[in-house]
């Protein structure tokens, strides 16, 4: 791929990378007026009807299933996005904006680590070397540097919730990819997260005492744009881009912009006058460090072999 070219997914992964980090401090702002449940069940609802249109335009079919595929495609969506959303807007009120986008930088590696053990592969060096140094960062932003306070008191609510969430989303990953094929991306998208939003919307009305309605119309106008920010641009657009960066670089290529998800979290935290603390500056460094180990040494590995140098 010539550079023009390759400028353009890049770009796309790059806006990604913005719109998701964008979410945790927004949505963070957004759950001082409302709840999570409404929150989620708007977001998702927003984002459905963007969906539709964008398959309308297209002017492609609702999938056609059998029941049982119908099925399995609904579990998935209630687990990656039910679950996972669920567990990360009731994390969110407890912690960090910035601590959620670490702990969820992780699910690529911990994808990749329990897909290698459900395939009974052992871990490589650089997989270990990467995870204890991502944990490591991790560690310090979470316990602002106080490591002895995990061993004794745990993780706090916030951290343990996203932390179940980041572990929804990986087991959602390695699922999805056995089933994937069924539909095209975006239809794949359209049936997972209209079960996720059903799950939610379900748990919400029947055993939680909200008021979505209610709620939905005490936003003010800044609430509103902050609402369709992260179901337009958080949960729409840059699933696009991310399809269409993976699409055009590649997976490998495409996990190490993931990995800068945190990075954009705590610059757009920082434009909204949050400020973070010298440990949680370097607690996300080290782990961006740790978490790119595996992609830089592929790439000094394909570099090398593409120059004929000795392996």
């Amino acid at each position: 791929m010539n550079p023009p070219a390759r400028a353009t997914p890049v770009l796309m992964l790059l806006i990604c990378v913005i719109c998701w980090g964008s979410v945790f401090p927004i949505s963070k702002v957004l759950l001082q007026s409302v709840s999570g449940l409404s929150l989620l069940m708007w977001r998702f609802l927003i984002a459905l009807v963007c969906v539709c249109l964008y398959l309308l335009v297209q002017r492609k079919p609702w999938p056609t299933l059998s029941g049982s595929q119908y099925l399995v495609l609904a579990a998935l969506g209630v687990l990656g996005v039910g679950s996972f959303n669920l567990a990360l807007y009731e994390g969110l009120p407890y912690t960090e904006a910035t601590n959620g986008a670490l702990i969820m930088a992780l699910s690529p590696l911990v994808t990749s680590i329990a897909a290698g053990a459900l395939a009974r592969r052992w871990l490589s060096v650089q997989q270990w070397i990467s995870l204890t140094i991502g944990l490591i960062g991790v560690t310090l932003v979470i316990t602002n540097g106080d490591v002895m306070s995990l061993l004794q008191h745990g993780l706090n609510r916030g951290d343990l919730l996203i932390s179940i969430g980041m572990l929804c989303w990986a087991a959602f990953t390695i699922a999805s990819q056995r089933v994937s094929h069924w539909l095209p991306p975006m239809s794949f998208t359209l049936v997972t997260m209209t079960a996720g939003w059903l799950a939610v919307s379900v748990y919400g009305l029947l055993f939680k005492e909200i008021h979505p309605w209610q709620e939905i119309q005490l936003l003010n106008p800044i609430e509103w744009l902050q609402l369709l920010h992260i179901s337009l641009f958080g949960s729409v657009l840059a699933y696009l881009f991310w399809i269409q960066g993976v699409k055009a670089i590649g997976a490998a290529n495409a996990s190490l912009y993931f990995n800068l998800v945190p990075v954009s979290a705590a610059l757009i935290a920082l434009a909204m006058g949050v400020q973070l603390s010298l440990i949680q500056i370097l607690g996300i460094t080290i782990t961006i460090v740790g978490l790119s180990l595996p992609w830089l040494a592929r790439s000094l590995w394909a570099r090398r072999h593409q120059d004929g140098l000795p392996q």
